[in-house]
């Protein structure tokens, strides 16, 4: 399994040496030095997982996690404490602030790639059945949008200029027809994390905030060529 980390650790060798065993087990590791640039970090490219010492300067791991905990994008992103402080105590404190694992210094490797390994593979389970359910609705409410559109022909918004790139032009058309980020990485032989990426490129030039406002957005204005069906 692979997945996007950052670790936060203010000590250099420790950082570079967990980073190293990381990015061998098939991560790509982003390192922060304190709590200030994990946030900067997360806010300029949201990881799946972040592992985060507690004693730091500034800003402490608690202090980080509640940071994370209270900002409505980043609830459900998976936080792993890694502390020499291996007291119950510290412990339940970490369980109470929202903290999905905690391990304590010194530690075996192998046992962070796999605590990481297994709550990838959670959060994938979960977040696969939720994307499922809300994609569900979204394209019976496309459907309905291309439907609604081939009878009511000339009737739409006039044209508007907005520059887009030539892949998103490739993606916006693939979401009006209907594609969940999966077909769309298949078709395109990207990833499912670039389509996302693409996908929110795409709300932010239209102002739309869901799949469905943005085919709505993207019919009413021409900016795709309607495809009827045979």
């Amino acid at each position: 399994m692979t997945g996007h980390l950052l670790l936060v650790d203010d000590e250099p060798g420790l950082r570079e040496a967990v980073s190293a065993y990381l990015e061998d087990s098939g991560f790509t590791v982003k390192m922060a030095a304190n709590g200030k640039e994990a946030w900067q970090s997360i806010e300029a490219d949201r990881p799946d997982l972040v592992i985060s010492d507690i004693m730091m300067p500034q800003v402490n791991g608690y202090e980080f996690l509640q940071k994370i905990r209270s900002d409505e994008r980043f609830l459900n992103l998976p936080v792993i404490f890694l502390t020499a402080r291996g007291m119950t105590s510290d412990r339940i404190k970490g369980y109470q602030s929202g903290v999905d694992a905690y391990i304590a210094k010194p530690f075996d490797p192998e046992e962070l790639v796999a605590i990481v390994q297994n709550i990838l593979k959670r959060k994938q389970a979960q977040s696969s059945g939720t994307e499922i359910q809300e994609l569900a609705g979204q394209l019976a409410e496309i459907r309905a949008l291309l439907k609604h559109q081939h009878t009511e022909e000339g009737k739409a918004e006039p044209h508007v200029e907005i520059n887009f790139t030539p892949r998103e032009e490739d993606i916006l058309e693939l979401v009006v027809e209907g594609l969940m980020n999966k077909e769309i990485a298949k078709r395109l032989g990207t990833t499912v994390r670039n389509v996302e990426k693409y996908v929110s490129r795409l709300f932010a030039k239209t102002g739309t905030a869901s799949r469905t406002e943005l085919v709505r957005y993207a019919l009413q204005h021409h900016l795709v060529p309607i495809k009827k069906k045979s």
